[in-house]
C-alpha cells in the first residue's frame, strides 16, 4: 500500500553553438492595450485603504475581461510572429518530444494497465493487456473521445476485489472532476457518474467507494465561487448520485478539505481533514465493528489540530497495528506503529526513527516496507522488513530522482521510474525476492543524454544558509559569463524539487545554454524547519535564496544579467514576481506562470483559502497584512526599467485564478521605464498545467523560449 496523497489545495546531439551578438540598442516600441482604471476599487484593511483600480479583470467571464484577453494576445502574438527563429524552435521542439513515451504498468489483479503515447498524440491512450506480457488493447482513448485533446482520464481507485475502476474526468484544464465507473470484466463504463468533484480519489469498500464532492451549485453561481463546504459521500454500485450516502461534513467551516480512505482489507475506513496545504488532522473508524460511518459516527482521532502531518500508510493483519508517518517529534519524518485500541502519542513506538536525511515517503508491499529518503534533493531507496529490520538499499540506476515502489500484501514485484535532468528515464521491474531491477521500457530519444553534465553547487544565502543548486550544461561549455541561463525554483508548501527531466529545456541546453534549479527555503527538501523556515512572515527567505541563487551564477562566470532569465509557476510564479519587482536589475527575462501575484485577495478565490496556512491571510491582523503587502508582486510594481517579462496564464485556471496574471500585467505595462517588452501570454481551454494537450504544450513552449531567446539576444543555430 503506498502512503495517502493528501491535495496540496494543492516532463539528439548538439546542433552547435549558439551565435551571442552583442545586444542591440535597436528598440521595437510596442504599443499596449490600455487597460481601464476603477478609482473606486479597493479595500480599507486595518486602517490602510489598498487601491485595487484592475478588480473588474477578476470577473474572468466577462465580456469586458474577454476584450482585454483578446486585444492582450494579440500584442503578444505580434510581438513572438516577428522573432524570425520562433517557427524554428517549435519544429525542433517538435521533433525532440516526438519519441515514445509509455507510463505504468498499473497491476489490478491479472490485468496491467499501459500508458502509450506514439510522440505526438495530445494526451496518452490507456491500454490494458491480460498478464504482464499479453497483448494490448485499447481501454480508454481520450484523443477519439475529445478530438481537441483537452480532457484526461485518469484511474482513482479499484475495487479490492479487482473488478472495478473509478475513473476521474477533467476537462479543459480545470481541477473539477467527473467520476466514471468501470467495469474490469467488460471493460466498458457503467451506468455510475457523479459530478460536483473536486481533489478527490475513491477509496472502495463493499459494493461502492467513498469521494469527496461540493453541494450542486446553485443556477447561476460561478464555478469559481462553488468550491465551500467539500464534504465525504458513500456511493453505491448502480445508485443515482442523489442516493449517496452522507458519510462526513462540517457545517461550520466551508474552507476545510476532506478526503477517506480505506485500507487494503477493508479493515479501516480513514479521514484526513486539512485547512489546505500545511498540517492536517487524521482519523480512522473500524469497518468491521462499525459499518459505513454517518455524520453521527464518532471516528477514532489519531492527530488533531492543524500543526502537524500525521498519515496512516498501512494497516498491518497480523499485528493488528498502524504503520503512520509522522512528522511530531521528528522534522525530518519518521515512521511509527501505532496500536488502533490505543492511538495516544506516548504509545507510539517507532519502526523507522528519524535521520539526518529527510524521509520522503513511506509504502508497502509484498510485506516489506519501501523508505525514500532524499539526500540533498535526490532519491535513495531503501527496503526492509514490516518491523523496519533488515534494512537494504535499492541500488539505482544513478543519481536522479525514482518512485513506483510499492503494492498489494501479495505482490511479488513492483515497478518504478528513474529520470534525471538530461534522461527522461525508464521504468524498471523491481523482484523482491532477489532484489534485482531489470528494464522493462527504456524510451528511444532523439538526443544522447551521455553529452550533458549536471553538477550540484552551494551558495550562500543572505542570512548565511547554505542552499544547494543543480547546474546542468553541455560538456564543454565554457563559463564566459555570457551563457544563456535559465533559473528556475519553487520554494513553498513543503514541495522538493528533484531532477526531473523536461524536453522543452533540451532547446536550451542543446544550444550550449545553461538551466539552473535551486533548492529553496520554504520546500520540502531539508524536512520541516526547511518548510517553515520559508512560510508565512519567513517568506522573504525564499527571495533572497533565489536572489543569492542568481548574484551565484552571475559571480561564478556561468553568466550575467543581460542573458539570465527566470522562471516560476503557480508559487514560483510568485516567486519570479517577487523578486522581479525587488530587483528588477538582476535579471535579462522573467516568466512568471500561473502565478499566485495579488497576496492581499488570494485567499477570495477558488483553492486560495487552502493557501493561508502557508501564507497568511491580511485580512487576520496588522501584522500579516504588513508582511504580505511587503512583498505582494501586484501591490509592489512601481515606475522602474524592469526585464523582458513573458507572464503566462491560462483561461480555464481554477486554481490559481487568471486574474491575478491580469491584474499584474496591467499594472507591470504602464510602470515600464525601459525598453524591454512586458507582455501576457493567454493560453485558451487550458488550465493550472496538467493535462495540457501535447499541441498546446509545443505552440507554448515554443513562444517561451523565442520570447527567451530573443531577449537574450540569442540566435539559436540549427
Amino acid at each position: 500500500m503506498k502512503q495517502p496523497i493528501l491535495p496540496a489545495v494543492l516532463l539528439l546531439a548538439a546542433c552547435g553553438s549558439p551565435q551571442q551578438p552583442e545586444k542591440t540598442t535597436t528598440v521595437e516600441k510596442i504599443a499596449y492595450p490600455e487597460t481601464r482604471k476603477d478609482s473606486t476599487a479597493g479595500d480599507s484593511l486595518h486602517g490602510t485603504w489598498v487601491a485595487d483600480p484592475y478588480r473588474w479583470l477578476e470577473n474572468d467571464t466577462s465580456a469586458g475581461t474577454a476584450e482585454w484577453v483578446k486585444a492582450q494576445n494579440a500584442v503578444t502574438n505580434g510581438f513572438l510572429e516577428k522573432i524570425p527563429f520562433r517557427d524554428s524552435l517549435a519544429k525542433r521542439y517538435e521533433q525532440l518530444y516526438n519519441f515514445p513515451k509509455v507510463g505504468g504498468p498499473m497491476r489490478v489483479g491479472e490485468l496491467y494497465f499501459v500508458w502509450k503515447n506514439s510522440g505526438l498524440q495530445n494526451q496518452s491512450v490507456i491500454h490494458v493487456r491480460k498478464g504482464l506480457d499479453g497483448e494490448d488493447k485499447v481501454f480508454i482513448d481520450p484523443n477519439a473521445l475529445d478530438p481537441a485533446g483537452t480532457t484526461t482520464y485518469s484511474p482513482i481507485g479499484t475495487s479490492h476485489d479487482d473488478r472495478y475502476m473509478a475513473v476521474s474526468v477533467q476537462k479543459a484544464g480545470s481541477d473539477w472532476q467527473e467520476i466514471m465507473v468501470y467495469d474490469l470484466t467488460t471493460l466498458q463504463p457503467t451506468t455510475d457518474l457523479l459530478k460536483w468533484s473536486k481533489f478527490s480519489g475513491a477509496a472502495w469498500y463493499k459494493d461502492g467507494f467513498f469521494y469527496s464532492r461540493y453541494p450542486t451549485p446553485a443556477k447561476g453561481t460561478e464555478l469559481s465561487a462553488a468550491s465551500k463546504f467539500q464534504k465525504v459521500y458513500y456511493h453505491k454500485l448502480g445508485d443515482p448520485q442523489e442516493k449517496d450516502v452522507l458519510v462526513w461534513e462540517n457545517k461550520q467551516n466551508g474552507d476545510l478539505y476532506v478526503g477517506a480512505g480505506v485500507t487494503e482489507g477493508e479493515e479501516f475506513a480513514t479521514l484526513y481533514v486539512s485547512t489546505g496545504t500545511d498540517g492536517y488532522e487524521m482519523y480512522f473508524h473500524d469497518l468491521r465493528t462499525g459499518g459505513i460511518p454517518t455524520p453521527a459516527t464518532k471516528w477514532m482521532a489519531l492527530q488533531t489540530g492543524f500543526d502537524h502531518k500525521t498519515s496512516i500508510v498501512d494497516f498491518v493483519p497480523a499485528t493488528g497495528k498502524f504503520l503512520v508517518m509522522t512528522e511530531v517529534d521528528a522534522p525530518n519524518y519518521r515512521l511509527v506503529e501505532v496500536d488502533p485500541k490505543n492511538p495516544a502519542k506516548e504509545t507510539w513506538k517507532d519502526i523507522i526513527p528519524q535521520a539526518p536525511e529527510l524521509l520522503q515517503g513511506v509504502s508497502t508491499g509484498g510485506g516489506l516496507l519501501f523508505a525514500e529518503y532524499l539526500k540533498d534533493a535526490t532519491s535513495r531507496f531503501y527496503r526492509m522488513k514490516l518491523d523496519g529490520t533488515d534494512k537494504q538499499e535499492i541500488a539505482l540506476p544513478d543519481i536522479g530522482s525514482a518512485g513506483g515502489f510499492g503494492g498489494k500484501r501479495d505482490a511479488t514485484f513492483s515497478f518504478y521510474s528513474f529520470t534525471s535532468f538530461t534522461d527522461p528515464g525508464s521504468i524498471y521491474k523491481y523482484d523482491y525476492a532477489t532484489g534485482k531491477s531489470e528494464v522493462w521500457f527504456r524510451p528511444e530519444l532523439k538526443f544522447d543524454p551521455s553529452d550533458f553534465v549536471t553538477e550540484q553547487v552551494f551558495f550562500t544565502s543572505k542570512d548565511g544558509t547554505k542552499v544547494p543548486m543543480f547546474i546542468v550544461h553541455r560538456k564543454g561549455v565554457e563559463k564566459t559569463g555570457k551563457n544563456p541561463t535559465l533559473l528556475y525554483a519553487y520554494g513553498g508548501f513543503n514541495v522538493s524539487l528533484t531532477p526531473s527531466f523536461s524536453t522543452s529545456r533540451m532547446l536550451l541546453l542543446e544550444q550550449g545554454g545553461v538551466f539552473a534549479l535551486a533548492n529553496l527555503r520554504g520546500g520540502g527538501e531539508y524536512g520541516e524547519e526547511w518548510h517553515k523556515a520559508g512560510m508565512k512572515g519567513k517568506k522573504q527567505n525564499v527571495f533572497d535564496d533565489f536572489i543569492a541563487a542568481a548574484v551565484y551564477l552571475i559571480a561564478e562566470k556561468w553568466t550575467d544579467t543581460p542573458h539570465l532569465g527566470i522562471n516560476g509557476g503557480s508559487n514560483g510564479g510568485l516567486l519570479v514576481g517577487a523578486v522581479m519587482t525587488q530587483r528588477p536589475d538582476l535579471f535579462g527575462v522573467c516568466f512568471p506562470e500561473v502565478g499566485v501575484l495579488d497576496m492581499l485577495r488570494f485567499q477570495k478565490f477558488t483553492a486560495g483559502f487552502g493557501w493561508t496556512p502557508e501564507y497568511g491571510n491580511a485580512e487576520n491582523s496588522p501584522e500579516e497584512f504588513a508582511y504580505l503587502k511587503a512583498y505582494s508582486p501586484l501591490h509592489n510594481v512601481k515606475d522602474a526599467k524592469y526585464p523582458a517579462t513573458m507572464v503566462m496564464t491560462a483561461d480555464h485556471d481554477d486554481r490559481v485564478v487568471p486574474a491575478h496574471s491580469f491584474k499584474f500585467i496591467s499594472a507591470l505595462q504602464p510602470a515600464q521605464q525601459g525598453d524591454a517588452p512586458v507582455l501576457i501570454r493567454v493560453e485558451t481551454q487550458a488550465g493550472h498545467g496538467a493535462g495540457k494537450p501535447t499541441s498546446k504544450i509545443i505552440a507554448e513552449q515554443a513562444d517561451k523560449w523565442a520570447f527567451f531567446f530573443h531577449n537574450v539576444g540569442v540566435t539559436p543555430k540549427f
